[in-house]
């Protein structure tokens, strides 16, 4: 087929959803929302967690049925009974908390259910050849034998947005692609997705990133509460536009809390160095000293690969040193478990919250009481009504959105679930938290909240240091930023710094897009 039959209807709407309706008992998802997807085009879906966007690409993907309303594909009404009923017809997801088997490796994740059969069986060097041609378009070097379990979250990202691209499909809704991947990583993405559009694959998008979005949105669907609210194409449209329509108006993400006197040093980091935890022979923070008062925020900047996580995981007892130590309110803690560290008051609340920070098999109280069992435990015994005491007041400081500590964990938006992970390390009042990439896939609506939440601990002297990836996250309540490159601090801003110096001191370009 030529290039011009190819994009002969660009523009046109290949798949629609018509008052689509979806309750779950009292709970109404979605109140009867209507919107298009165009061919060769990217239709942003921008709303906070709660807003009814995940359920929505679930039923535009045969997940889930609508309660009522109806889609249309080519024109024609459909009902899927399953996703790959959806995928047979060219619709495919990414979701956000990714679904790869971690045992397996990245060839076999890829074609895991659509193995390439041959009379001999499965053709296991044809689909190790796709698997490397797909890495390639990608730009990641990963070998296809390769476990899963061996990436990084990033990486593990593009394997499964290379197993999407593998089934040729024309219709790919991808679920906050983005929240693990690094700038440059983001930077193929958007070639990759600027790539398909041109074949004519139609994209549907949601992200958190609002900025990172509207490089290649074409229309934005802005959802609240379940209902769309606002409908419009990239010329009419600017972050404000979005913040309003998502929010209301007057939002922000906090400022730098003042108007106390800030403590001692509560942690104090020297010299550390931590080699790579996969063996390649360099060290991940190489040399690195940072001291945090009672009372300061300190927000970590740099790029994927820059040593952040390591950094935190490392004081916080995960990982191993070579050399320097880590000393908590004058007392050396260098490799210490992460229970002795909790013990001590110093706590990390990790990056990938579904993996390292919640059991998925126990309620939000449960979950929320998990790390502070010690204060209303003797012996063998504990004392259920300080459970639910600690649990209640919990649920009210970190102001979770749930129907009380006995609501299963997964009921809970993507933000109220980083909330509880956080709630529970402050259950433990500890001295000093560290949070990596806190704001990772929830809205700027929680967001505010968990910054307001740090900032108001910080009045009352407890040490904050956070890793961001996001700019605009940095020029919230830090009081300093310290930027990372290569496992080392490269540049130290107080919170008047601008956007381009940060990026500058991360060896980040700023690309014009």
């Amino acid at each position: 087929m030529s290039a011009l039959a190819e994009t002969g209807h660009e523009g046109g709407v290949v798949l629609a959803a018509r008052n689509v309706a979806k309750a779950y008992g009292n709970v109404h998802a979605l109140k009867g929302v209507n919107f298009d997807i165009h061919r060769g085009q990217v239709t942003t879906l921008f709303g906070e967690n709660g807003a009814g966007k995940s359920t929505l690409m679930k039923i535009l993907s045969g997940v889930v049925q609508p309660t009522s309303g109806e889609i249309i594909l080519d024109g024609e009404p459909i009902v899927f009974a399953s996703s790959s009923q959806a995928r047979d017809r060219g619709i495919s997801i990414i979701h956000q908390e990714l679904s790869l088997a971690p045992n397996m490796n990245v060839r076999d994740n890829i074609f895991m259910g659509r193995e390439i059969m041959t009379a001999a069986g499965v053709d296991f060097a044809e689909e190790e050849r796709q698997t490397r041609l797909l890495m390639e378009e990608l730009e990641e070097d990963i070998d296809p034998l390769t476990p899963v379990e061996d990436l990084r979250l990033g990486q593990q990202q593009i394997v499964e947005i290379a197993r999407a691209l593998s089934v040729n499909s024309r219709i790919l809704i991808m679920d906050e692609p983005t929240s693990a991947l690094s700038a440059s990583e983001v930077e193929v993405l958007f070639k990759v997705i600027r790539d398909l559009t041109n074949r004519g694959v139609s994209i549907v998008y949601i992200s958190h990133h609002l900025e990172e979005a509207l490089q290649i949105t074409n229309h934005a669907v802005v959802l609240r509460d379940g209902a769309m609210t606002a409908y419009a194409e990239r010329k009419d449209i600017d972050l404000e536009w979005i913040v309003r329509h998502m929010v209301g108006d007057n939002f922000d993400l906090g400022s730098p809390p003042s108007g106390y006197d800030k403590g001692g040093v509560a942690l104090s980091i020297e010299g550390l160095t931590v080699p790579d935890p996969g063996g390649a022979g360099y060290s991940v923070v190489d040399g690195m000293s940072l001291s945090v008062r009672a009372g300061e925020i300190v927000c970590i900047y740099g790029l994927m690969g820059a040593g952040r996580t390591e950094l935190l995981e490392t004081v916080a007892g995960r990982l191993k040193a070579t050399t320097g130590k880590v000393v908590l309110k004058g007392r050396d803690v260098t490799g210490q478990s992460i229970a002795a560290c909790i013990r001590d008051g110093l706590v990390l609340v990790p990056e990938d919250r579904q993996r390292d920070g919640l059991v998925q098999t126990m309620t939000v109280g449960r979950n929320l009481s998990l790390a502070s069992l010690g204060a209303f435990t003797r012996g063998l015994f504990t004392s259920t009504a300080r459970e639910a005491g600690l649990v209640d007041e919990a649920i009210r400081k970190v102001h979770i959105k749930t129907d009380g500590g006995g609501a299963a964990i997964g009921s809970l938006s993507g933000g109220n679930q980083q909330k509880v992970v956080i709630g529970k390390m402050l259950a433990t009042n500890p001295q000093v938290i560290l949070l990596d990439e806190p704001s990772r896939g929830i809205d700027i609506g929680a967001k505010a909240e968990v910054f307001k939440l740090l900032a108001e601990r910080a009045k009352q002297g407890l040490a904050v240091i956070y890793t961001t990836s996001e700019v605009g996250e940095c020029l919230s309540i830090a009081h300093r930023i310290v930027v990372m490159r290569r496992g080392r601090i490269s540049a130290e801003f107080g919170p008047d710094v601008t956007k381009e110096q940060i990026m500058a001191a991360s060896g980040e370009a700023m690309h014009a897009h």
